[in-house]
């Protein structure tokens, strides 16, 4: 059973994804694999906080800081110090997606990807251990595993010059949650999504 916590972040996650109300409540419920009464309620939650209407976001900005304040505390981390570390992600067959720096840079071109964080599998690990060791090193370095407590951190991700990368709302609350030059390259985000989606932010 996963925690309330867990559901609320799939649902938010779903909606910024598809924030123009093209989702359906039930499409919706399927997506973030919660209960059609569930789904319901909390969509009527964030509407009276008028943050979304049906299932049409309103106040982008205002979601995704609800969404940083009930996320579920950070994924735990291996690092790795690694030559060359994109070929071997490219090479790879396991399923990851890409965040916060090496993400941004592939996505928009602002940060530079002084680190490469990618979202993998519980039961990958040790494979990607297997994989980082053969060539590489243990520790603080530039390669950072960041293991899903839940694999719906997947949805929405898209490819990006071969490599998998977060939906873009992921990436902009993973991004905002780095903070520091981060935070800039997270609110360029969202000034591009509200531009293209054609929703609105209210501080």
């Amino acid at each position: 059973m996963k925690k309330r916590g867990t559901l609320r972040e799939r649902i938010i996650r779903a909606l910024l994804v598809e924030p123009n109300g093209t989702l359906t409540k039930y499409k919706l419920s399927k997506i973030a694999e919660t209960s059609f009464s569930w789904t319901h309620e909390f969509l009527n939650k964030l509407q009276t906080q008028n943050l979304s209407k049906d299932t049409a976001v309103t106040n982008y900005m205002g979601l995704i800081n609800y969404w940083l304040q009930i996320k579920n505390r950070p994924e735990q981390k291996k690092e790795y110090m690694h030559k060359n570390p994109i070929d071997l992600i490219q090479a790879s067959k396991l399923p990851y997606a890409l965040t916060t720096y090496q993400a941004e840079n592939l996505v928009q071109h602002y940060l530079f990807p002084s680190r490469i964080d990618l979202y993998v599998k519980r039961e990958d690990v040790d494979k990607w251990h297997k994989e980082l060791t053969t060539e590489g090193l243990v520790g603080k370095g530039n390669l950072r595993l960041l293991i899903a407590e839940d694999e719906h951190v997947f949805y929405g991700a898209f490819k990006r010059q071969d490599l998998t990368v977060v939906s873009i709302p992921q990436l902009i609350v993973d991004l905002l949650q780095e903070g520091g030059v981060c935070t800039e390259a997270a609110e360029k985000l969202i000034n591009k999504m509200m531009a293209e989606q054609h929703v609105i932010s209210i501080n």
